[in-house]
């Protein structure tokens, strides 16, 4: 029986590793598609449905789908999911335009928004909860194992094939392989006698109050203002909209997360963690990979190994949280892993006025305050997902699941939103009276040195507007330190049955 539920957790692992590489490999091909879709490289503002559909996607499909694998199953809801993971594969491939791009890209997001979360309440079924966090943290380092191939993965097929496409018509044997994987080793059936209902109205009034949100955050115009026109009555909607989603979740007979018996104020601490943890991720994803193409002036694939600095901590990180969580319990190691990544995020935000002098050297700065901000963050993976699973019955462990990664994915989403808006806004007030030197109306020597100087002078604007989102970022970090001291505390451990016992129970699964 042992070997039996590693050998699904393990294949859990790789469908999360499969959703997680599509997730991340577009922050370092997004240039080739710009290109190849015709896009003016100053216009990238044109390409952000492109980033905002896969993560819409993702969250707003992910609590029904965690809800409906409670209620008809693990293994039917991953190999479904994987279905239409290679349907929106397929149209992002062959997509001539950012809206069938997008289309394809949302598609994607909505089928891999089931695979870490059901992996995750898989665990949840298969281990006992003295056992869950180290299982919990293995599952997240798969997932963060695909943000640090990701990005490289992306940037080195668009290098050997010179067509992005590639990047998505690989996903096609993948994802047969991921199926036959799950059919072979995820037990069937339900995980439960029981059949918990679906709350489809609160799912739908999730998704459209995010949808409504990203739409106001979105500018086509950053130059004149960082919401569009639309903006405010947008966005305003979004909230109200969402406010309706609360309200229903309070009324509702049948909801997405059901909190009967459960302390609402730790869970819903915990799962703030998991919000602004996104958030500073995505910052540091997008961000990153700017700073090494603008100020570096590095190509496509150095700026992904620059990024791996930070990546690669993350697994490692992942697992060691869930050792720390397993002995000391959930709460400090969430509180230190965002103090950690909030000191990272402020070292970055102090980087010199010549990026290039830190990131050479025996240990270049750039390097190791990338390491220790992924350090930081790396920590929470598996404590977030625990604290979360311990604080809800088992029935539903699938919907918690999907709770903890809708909370981080929603911190990613409205993140890069945020991040489009005020950052591009931000830099063209920075240069809005900047004046590009013409060669034709003075010397040669005139317009070299007026040159160079309009060039430091866009390079002083990036670094500042880069600075203060770092700055921004490592408040949010803070913010979610201290949240995390709210978080649930370990329940004093009992003693329960042999490991033998509790590895015959958890996998009779409901055939």
């Amino acid at each position: 029986m042992r070997s039996r539920r590693r050998v699904a957790i393990g294949a859990g692992g790789a469908v999360v590793l499969l959703a997680a590489l599509d997730a991340y490999v577009v922050t370092t091909i997004l240039v080739a598609v710009v290109e190849d879709l015709g896009i003016p490289i100053n216009r990238l503002e044109r390409v952000t449905p492109v980033l905002t559909g896969f993560l819409l996607g993702y969250v707003a499909a992910m609590p029904l789908l965690g809800q409906l694998s409670d209620r008809f199953g693990r293994r039917a809801l991953l190999q479904a999911c994987l279905v239409f993971f290679a349907a929106g594969s397929v149209v992002t491939a062959l997509a001539h335009g950012v809206p069938v791009l997008t289309a394809g890209r949302v598609v994607q997001g909505v089928a891999g928004g089931a695979l870490l979360p059901v992996t995750m309440a898989l665990a949840g079924d298969l281990w006992d909860e003295r056992r869950r966090p180290v299982v919990l943290g293995a599952v997240g380092a798969a997932q963060e194992l695909g943000s640090v191939l990701g990005p490289l993965y992306g940037a080195l097929i668009v290098a050997w094939t010179d067509d992005w496409r590639w990047v998505f018509w690989v996903n096609l044997p993948l994802t047969a392989l991921a199926m036959v994987a799950v059919h072979f080793s995820v037990p069937a059936g339900r995980p439960h006698d029981a059949r918990p209902a679906v709350d489809v109205v609160g799912g739908l009034l999730l998704a459209a109050g995010l949808g409504l949100l990203v739409a106001g955050l979105y500018s086509p115009e950053p130059e004149e203002s960082a919401l569009p026109p639309w903006g405010l009555p947008v966005v305003a909607a979004g909230c109200g909209v969402l406010g309706l989603f609360v309200l229903w979740e309070l009324k509702a007979r049948t909801r997405l997360l059901d909190l009967t018996d459960v302390r609402r104020g730790p869970l819903l601490a915990t799962l703030g963690v998991s919000f602004l943890s996104g958030a500073a991720l995505m910052v540091t994803l997008v961000d990153v990979v700017l700073v090494a193409r603008t100020l570096l002036d590095r190509s496509t694939v150095e700026g992904a190994l620059l990024l791996t600095r930070f990546l690669v901590a993350l697994p490692v990180a992942a697992v060691l949280g869930g050792m720390l969580a397993r002995r000391v319990g959930e709460r400090l190691p969430m509180a230190a892993g965002m103090a950690v990544s909030a000191v990272g995020y402020l070292l970055i935000a102090g980087w010199p006025a010549d990026p290039a002098a830190a990131s050479y050297g025996p240990l270049p700065r750039m390097d190791t305050d990338l390491v220790v901000t992924g350090l930081g963050l790396g920590l929470v993976i598996a404590p977030v997902s625990s604290a979360v699973l311990r604080a809800v019955p088992d029935v539903r462990h699938g919907v918690a699941s999907a709770a903890v990664v809708v909370a981080r994915m929603m911190g990613m989403l409205l993140g890069v939103s945020a991040l489009s808006a005020w950052g591009l806004h931000r830099f063209h007030a920075l240069t809005a009276d900047l004046e590009m030197p013409l060669p034709f109306l003075m010397p040669e020597q005139e317009f070299e040195r007026r040159l160079a100087a309009y060039e430091a002078a866009l390079q002083d604007a990036l670094r500042t507007e880069y600075g203060e989102i770092f700055l921004i970022t490592a408040g949010l970090c803070a913010l979610a330190a201290l949240l995390a001291l709210a978080a649930p505390a370990r329940r004093p451990s009992t003693p329960g049955p042999s490991p033998a016992h509790h590895g015959h129970d958890r996998t009779e699964i409901r055939q």
